[in-house]
């Protein structure tokens, strides 16, 4: 069974206004209301690949009523924790001429609520697969994904983490099964810009050397590169198309990957589908369908 864990899920709202103008009224030109939050996003692209996982997370007051009843109609597994103070954030994300977002804070989570998603982890068996993914809200301690690798050690649970500096850096000598960075990420991680795949290469090999098992990194309309636990690397372009939405390509490429990988333990297939997923969310409106990465797959030559 493969669990997401969301630490602060959102209602997203998207706007679209022709000339946004401050100080004035503005009108939209289209809007559109999804669940946010990055193991929120893995969890219904799996299920648009037919694979089943199970969200789980905090959500409080009517905006978390809200993500609840739309996962519901996604077909999405959910046993979110309800928290008792605040209301689960509403993200805005006005595109104009420029794209600005106004993300909320969220609510209040206390240790109890915590100690909730610990019985949870109580119930995961060995084979499970295990995916942290986000930022994590400042009620909570930083240390919250170490924290559950370390309590979660000898239970043969396959983790990945989709996460940023120190969120990523403090889990690498639990050995992740997997981890996704962005380039500009994996560059933050050392203090240089990375803009090359041989760049790639050579940062990811370091990450592996702190202890990630398989490093998958995104370079949005330069491709991605992976490398295995087996020591192998595996690179390609993006596919052809024109963005529409860069939001949830990062968390579509993971859902992709875990898919692939769970179908017949194949690395070379997992990267494959991970880059076609990926590549299909961006360039959609919504996240992609499995049509959709089906097409992909079809239409894009990989190297290998």
């Amino acid at each position: 069974m493969i669990y997401t864990v969301t630490f602060n899920p959102s209602l997203d709202y998207v706007v679209d206004v022709k000339t946004f103008k401050t100080g004035q009224v503005n009108r939209t030109e289209q809007e559109k209301m999804f669940p946010g939050g990055k193991g929120i996003n893995v969890s219904i692209v799996l299920n648009h690949l037919g694979i089943k996982s199970t969200a789980w997370g905090f959500l409080a007051g009517f905006t978390g009523e809200e993500i609840s009843k739309r996962l519901d109609e996604e077909g999405v597994n959910t046993d979110f924790i309800q928290v008792e103070e605040g209301i689960s954030r509403i993200n805005v994300k006005l595109r104009s001429t420029e794209e600005t977002e106004i993300n909320g804070q969220g609510p209040m989570i206390r240790s109890t609520d915590i100690g909730k998603l610990y019985a949870k982890l109580n119930t995961l068996k060995a084979g499970d697969v295990l995916v942290l993914a986000g930022s994590i809200p400042d009620v909570m301690p930083q240390s919250i994904y170490m924290d559950i690798m370390k309590y979660l050690e000898g239970k043969d649970v396959m983790i990945a983490v989709d996460a940023t500096r120190e969120l990523l850096a403090n889990v690498l000598p639990l050995h992740p099964f997997l981890i996704k960075p962005n380039n500009h990420e994996l560059g933050q991680l050392f203090g240089v810009t990375i803009s090359s795949k041989e760049d790639v290469k050579k940062y990811a090999a370091k990450l592996q050397e702190q202890g990630a098992r398989n490093v998958l990194v995104s370079m949005a309309g330069d491709g991605a590169v992976l490398l295995t636990e087996e020591g192998k690397a595996f690179e390609s372009e993006a596919p052809k198309g024109k963005v529409k939405n860069s939001v949830g390509a990062g968390d579509s490429m993971v859902a992709g990957f875990l898919a692939g990988y769970l179908k017949n333990k194949d690395y070379a297939q997992a990267f494959k589908m991970g880059v076609c997923t990926g590549s299909a969310s961006a360039f959609s409106e919504e996240l992609a369908t499995k049509e959709e990465v089906e097409q992909l797959l079809k239409n894009h030559a990989f190297p290998f």
